[in-house]
């Protein structure tokens, strides 16, 4: 198991941005697959980013992409989601969650969640 701290939300307007952060304890970061996922009041969670081991590889969601960008720093076991041109129904908990070695976005292949950090875009 790897034990994950997301960090980096709060408020912002509309159009603004945030950096989320991710940092995971434990040794085997480096060989996990990692996504970050969205649930907004009433909704699924749902995988908006997600990278390979290396970082090579990236899964965006249609609502992401072009404005999203998920990045990882092996040496520092953190990976990141850059949000850009923030819209309103960006809104929810931004999960991260540790996969296993092989790219995926499917809910029940992350193993390792961390507790959430609320995004709220006004307006």
């Amino acid at each position: 198991q790897v034990q994950l701290v997301e960090s980096g939300g709060g408020l912002v307007q509309a159009g603004g941005s945030l950096r989320l952060s991710c940092t995971a304890s434990g040794r085997t970061f480096s060989s996990r697959a990692m996504g970050w996922f969205r649930q907004a009041p009433g909704n699924q969670r749902e995988c908006v980013a997600a990278i390979s081991r290396s970082g090579i590889r990236t899964y965006y969601a249609d609502s992401a992409k072009g404005r999203f960008t998920i990045s990882r720093d092996n040496a520092k076991n953190t990976v990141y989601l850059q949000m850009n041109s923030l819209k309103p129904e960006d809104t929810g908990v931004y999960y991260c969650a540790a996969g296993s070695t092989t790219l995926t976005t499917e809910l029940s292949d992350f193993r390792s969640w961390g507790q959430g950090t609320h995004v709220t875009v006004s307006s």
